[in-house]
């Protein structure tokens, strides 16, 4: 039997390509674990870094809540000055609001395991709890643990639902569900149907934004008044709206007159 010099020699160079490849590859994987040590060290020291200007920042924050104590109604004029957070109160949470002192922001001792979410209260006729809190705690194998505070209601009161409302004029329209229903314990994630998910994916996204955005500066906010950019955008609409019809109506009457004609 007579082989063909030609295919053999293809062979050969197949199989030396296929060879180099996979040389090229095992060097690849050995740079790619030195590269995701490097990384691992990293986030390593800066969770350090983290927990230590967490401790430099404790006191200041401290100091800021003393200031923030001397101004009647921070807390609830910032929450709804914010563009989500104020769309969460219903009328009768704002009245609670009222008697809101401070939120505190604090990462467990391990930053990467999680944070909670603290709201003090001064004695009000609402509920019994000087504090309400909200736990999030990651866990390395299935999802995020998340446990509040139960809340005592004093006796004729519960979470207080409001009634959704159209937006008219200048008046902001109220949420249809009690931002103290977020302090609802949920802990069966992997467990919950879809619609339980949703609510559970919420409530995150609500903990983000306390976390990441209102507390870090709630003078932001305080100061802010995201609602007369929306007014006077809605006015100006209305006015184009005016304008369009009141030309619309010129046209009609402009035809009815060339078929009198």
């Amino acid at each position: 039997m007579v082989v063909d010099k030609g295919k053999k020699q293809k062979v050969e160079e197949e199989n030396y390509i296929d060879e180099k490849l996979i040389f090229s590859i095992e060097k690849l994987q050995e740079i790619q674990d030195d590269l995701d040590k490097i990384n691992e060290k990293a986030s390593e020291e800066v969770l350090e870094i983290e927990q230590k200007y967490n401790k430099i920042r404790k006191p200041v924050y401290d100091k800021r809540n003393d200031i923030i104590n001397s101004i009647s109604d921070f807390w609830l004029t910032a929450f709804l000055s914010h563009p989500v957070l104020g769309d969460l109160l219903t009328e009768e949470d704002q009245k609670i609001f009222k008697f809101l002192s401070s939120i505190e922001v604090e990462d467990s001792k391990d930053v990467k395991f999680g944070y909670s979410i603290t709201f003090n209260f001064k004695s009000n006729p609402f509920f019994e709890n000087s504090k309400l809190s909200k736990t999030y705690t990651f866990l390395e194998d299935g999802p995020t643990k998340i446990t509040a505070t139960p809340i005592k209601w004093k006796e004729g009161k519960g979470i207080p639902n409001g009634v959704a409302q159209e937006k008219k004029g200048n008046k902001r329209s109220h949420a249809e569900e009690s931002f103290f229903t977020w302090f609802s314990e949920v802990n069966k994630k992997d467990d919950s149907d879809d619609d339980e998910n949703e609510v559970l994916e919420i409530q995150d996204e609500v903990a983000e934004i306390i976390k990441d955005d209102l507390w870090p500066n709630p003078l932001t906010y305080f100061t802010n008044e995201p609602d007369e950019e929306d007014f006077e955008g809605d006015e100006g609409g209305d006015e184009g709206e005016d304008s369009e019809d009141e030309g619309d109506e010129e046209e009609e009457e402009d035809d009815e007159d060339e078929e009198d004609k």
